[in-house]
């Protein structure tokens, strides 16, 4: 304020002195004029440096985001390339476990992969993994690489630099203020922009993930005795359709418009922040209702709508309580996750709590993401099979082969646990070639059946394909007709195509094709035009009603009738009652297969059972296969 003063009082006797000074004084440049000059000239320069910084450090947000997604497509393209060369050199493994060095620095090369190796155990943590297969479909070894993200890396080095030359213009900016006092408010007001930065979302301005990282440690340590707080984890989805449909940039914007819609049904205790590209978090204080505010929010999320476009982001929630699900901040982020993860697997628009189930399910997926490798590369695996009776007198018409793992520790473990798995980690190839190999060789056992073997769609989606079933076949001595393949919708809508060509491909060797699930998906009657199929499978989930819901009858009466149009034949799955097996025989189907009739059991069940309905005398529909 002194300052100021003087400023003042010295502008006031210059005025004086100019009224006394001779004419032709005038002439000479006001220095307050020069001053206001300076000074707008300044704030012009302070103005663009500021803009200039945010710009730079939101286009290196934007180019750390493109490095990401660069760095995984190339590294999705290698596991192509070397997954390709690997099938390559089989005939040149032959049924030996080790490869000449000399093709392992070429496939190193081919595929520009770093430090690959040829090992006979899978990689240790922090290295990728492939199995290599011999002629014969066997697991001889890994290569394993270590795994490259240059571009990040290189955005990684550079965002301090970025973040010093944004910076740097606004204290360029802040130092050229000829007034000291101003120049300091400047740097005071490019110091809080540099916090805001570190701990703000640019888009949104929500705290970002390190900020709120921070909150929740603070809300954890300050969190009285007996109070209650609430994690939750926010995911959307659709977002890759909206790319497409109007770019990132504006998605990015439309992104930012539905989560602020969605912040303001929020409690005003909640924190909201963004802790990645798609996914949101809440830290919510006190007894509240979780599941009502998260659903709440979802519903916010999906309401809004562009004028330009008819998509909508979807989302999905879990969420934790402390101290209920965990007292330290890491575990209650951990389970907050898998209670996302749960709600993820379920669809669009859950909303999941955690439960101690989940952390289980957690556990008992890394014990099988670790056993898989050594199960597959041992061939610890069995097929079982399961009876399809005939819908009009419970004849044996086929059997289901259906993979089964025994681990020597934890007994039994179920497909739907490690299927999924053997997907992520590559080794569906080799259990799928394995499943159709054994059905085929055993079927040999039971003349008059055929054998239905699942493709997974990895499998359906392999352009071997072809060379696995002709070679099987051949192998097997078994006639094409007896093999039936089923397929799901799923895989017939990434490349329809392919697909159509796939499926023309295998029926021209003689083999016949079911959809199988049919109704549980998408259930596009567009496919029954474009795909060509001999049977369709109607999921089990519309068995379960019959009897007390009338719309479950109409429905499979209606898929009957469909089936008949087309000339291809319904076999119903999941039968476990006679009132069921009645009502699906009245609606007209014709194959049957569930518990009812027989549960799946290893070749020699099969065996005894065959026997047992050759030498019985025609018995009613209604029994039961037993054996």
């Amino acid at each position: 304020m002194d300052g100021e003063r003087d400023t003042a009082t010295a502008g006031a006797g210059a005025d004086r002195a100019m009224l006394r000074q001779p004419p032709g004084a005038n002439a000479a440049p006001d220095w307050r004029s020069r001053a206001r000059r300076h000074l707008a000239a300044t704030w012009l320069i302070v103005s663009i440096a500021v803009i200039g910084a945010g710009a730079t450090l939101l286009c290196a947000g934007i180019g750390y985001n493109l490095a990401e997604r660069s760095d995984e497509r190339h590294a999705d393209a290698r596991r192509d390339v070397l997954r390709a060369a690997a099938s390559e050199f089989r005939a040149v493994f032959g049924t030996t476990a080790e490869i000449d060095p000399r093709f392992v620095r070429m496939i190193e090369q081919s595929t520009a992969l770093k430090d690959l190796r040829f090992e006979s155990e899978p990689a240790p943590e922090g290295r990728e993994t492939q199995p290599v297969l011999d002629a014969q479909g066997r697991i001889v070894g890994f290569f394993t690489w270590q795994p490259e993200r240059p571009l990040t890396a290189v955005m990684s080095r550079l965002m301090p630099l970025i973040a010093c030359i944004a910076f740097g213009l606004v204290g360029f900016a802040g130092f050229s203020v000829v007034q000291l006092r101003r120049a300091r408010l400047v740097l005071s007001a490019s110091e809080s922009q540099a916090r805001r930065a570190a701990e703000e979302d640019p888009l949104t301005g929500l705290p970002n993930r390190r900020k709120m990282l921070a909150i929740l440690d603070d809300a954890m340590a300050t969190r009285g005795a007996g109070k209650t707080l609430t994690l939750a984890m926010l995911e959307l989805s659709g977002l890759t359709d909206i790319d497409e449909e109007i770019g990132m940039i504006r998605r990015e914007e439309y992104l930012a418009e539905a989560i602020l819609s969605a912040k303001e049904q929020l409690p005003r205790q909640a924190i909201l922040g963004r802790m990645g590209t798609s996914e949101f978090a809440i830290i919510c204080g006190g007894d509240i209702d979780a599941r009502a505010m998260l659903r709440s929010t979802i519903g916010a999320v999906a309401d809004v709508l562009r004028n330009d476009t008819q998509l909508r982001i979807a989302a999905h929630a879990g969420y934790a309580l402390a101290p209920r699900d965990a007292t330290g901040a890491d575990e209650l982020v951990r389970r907050a996750r898998l209670a996302l993860r749960a709600a993820g697997d379920k669809g669009e628009g859950i909303v999941t709590a955690f439960e101690t189930s989940l952390d289980v399910i957690s556990k008992d997926q890394h014990f099988v993401r670790r056993e898989l490798p050594h199960a597959v590369a041992a061939n610890a695996f069995d097929v079982h099979y399961q009876p399809i009776v005939a819908a009009d007198g419970g004849r044996i018409l086929g059997v289901e082969a259906l993979l089964r793992w025994n681990h020597p520790e934890r007994g039994p473990i179920g497909p739907a646990s490690f299927i999924p798995v053997a997907e992520q980690m590559g080794l569906m190839e080799t259990l799928g070639a394995f499943v159709l190999r054994r059905a085929l060789a055993e079927a040999k056992r039971w003349p008059g059946l055929y054998v239905s073997v699942n493709l997974s769609p990895v499998q359906a989606r392999d352009r071997g394909i072809l060379d696995l079933v002709r070679d099987a076949l051949k192998q097997s001595g078994v006639e094409p007709s007896r093999l039936m393949l089923e397929i799901t919708e799923g895989v017939l809508i990434d490349n329809p195509d392919d697909m159509v060509k796939r499926i023309e491909g295998l029926r021209a060797l003689g083999v016949r094709i079911a959809l199988d699930d049919f109704g549980s998906g998408y259930s596009n009657l567009g496919y029954l035009q474009r795909f060509t199929f001999d049977k369709l499978k109607i999921d089990k989930s519309f068995v379960a009603p019959l009897g007390h819901s009338s719309n479950a009858g109409v429905i499979l009466q209606a898929i009957v009738s469909l089936g008949r149009a087309l000339g291809v034949s319904v076999l119903v799955e999941g039968v476990e009652t006679e009132e069921q097996r009645v009502l699906l025989r009245l609606a007209g189907c014709d194959e049957m297969q569930g518990y009812l009739f027989a549960r799946p059991a290893p070749a020699k069940s099969i065996d005894r059972l065959v026997e047992q309905r050759k030498s019985a005398r025609p018995a009613p529909a209604a029994q039961k296969l037993t054996g």
